[in-house]
């Protein structure tokens, strides 16, 4: 069975449920906060970007785990950091509307990020990497800015049904994003259990120096601490359902050797900053 029928229903679905979390407000923070905001979109949409290519490059990574890699980069973060960031009495308020933000602005962004991996990738190493603009355009339209923004519609004007679907949705979630990495996982354990080492590590030092990156960027903003620790979390966590998405769609780039790095990243991320979120608990 292709696996893409599974990841397309659970990214919609985790879209939705973000949606669902969204308020109109949530979108208008930057007008009464512009600088946390205008760090983590920096964070987000050109730091992260660049990490990875410079890390790929590093790491000497295959053609398609180098596209892998940048595509995990370039997607925006996921609705977990919300939750995270909460567990980690960081700002609540600031990581919504940053995943809001970077939800509809990577719909633009990430064309035109894997437009310019892939070419400069594909000359360089002297392969063909196809990547259609146009079906990668509309797959995120229907799969990500359709579903958030009914999400947002049912909260709107049925509070009371979208709690109760909210509810039952963010409790899956999770289990969700692990079924998805547990499939790949079966399918291309030979792969992973090769490349785990270096592509592990090369994953685990793009986290963390995104996370330090956070830090970074706050402490030239003056941020103040709840800040700091939502930039560190949202800039640590992507969406890696939506860069499975993209690697296997028959669509897309149709290839689920390309997702492979984002299952490691979703893997990966969560070890490292759960640990993080348990060490600012205690503070």
């Amino acid at each position: 069975m292709n696996a893409i029928w599974i990841v397309l229903p659970i990214l919609t679905l985790l879209m939705f449920e973000l949606g669902l979390t969204l308020r109109i407000e949530d979108f208008k923070l930057f007008r009464q906060r512009p600088r946390p905001i205008i760090a983590g979109l920096i964070g987000q949409i050109l730091f992260l970007p660049v990490l990875a290519f410079m890390l790929g490059y590093a790491f000497r990574l295959e053609p398609l785990f180098f596209i892998g890699i940048m595509l995990i980069a370039c997607s925006p973060g996921g609705s977990s950091s919300n939750i995270f960031s909460m567990i980690a009495k960081g700002d609540v308020a600031l990581s919504v509307s940053l995943t809001a933000l970077s939800s509809i602005i990577t719909l633009f962004t990430i064309p035109v990020v894997m437009e310019f991996s892939t070419h400069l990738i594909g000359n360089h190493l002297n392969i063909d990497i196809n990547l259609p603009v146009g079906s990668l355009i509309v797959q995120n339209l229907l799969l990500m800015l359709l579903p958030i923004i009914t999400g947002v519609l049912v909260k709107r004007y049925c509070p009371q049904k979208a709690e109760s679907i909210h509810k039952v949705l963010s409790k899956t979630a999770f289990p969700a994003l692990i079924l998805l990495a547990t499939i790949f996982f079966i399918q291309h354990h030979a792969t992973i259990m090769t490349q785990f080492g270096k592509l592990g590590l090369c994953i685990s030092v793009l986290i963390l120096l995104a996370m330090g990156g956070g830090v970074l960027l706050s402490k030239s903003m003056r941020l103040n601490q709840k800040e700091q620790r939502t930039l560190i979390i949202e800039i640590g966590m992507q969406n890696a359902a939506q860069a499975i998405a993209v690697a296997s769609s028959p669509f897309v780039l149709n290839n689920g050797i390309i997702a492979i790095p984002a299952i490691i990243y979703a893997l990966m991320m969560n070890v490292i900053l759960l640990g993080y979120v348990g060490i600012v608990k205690r503070k």
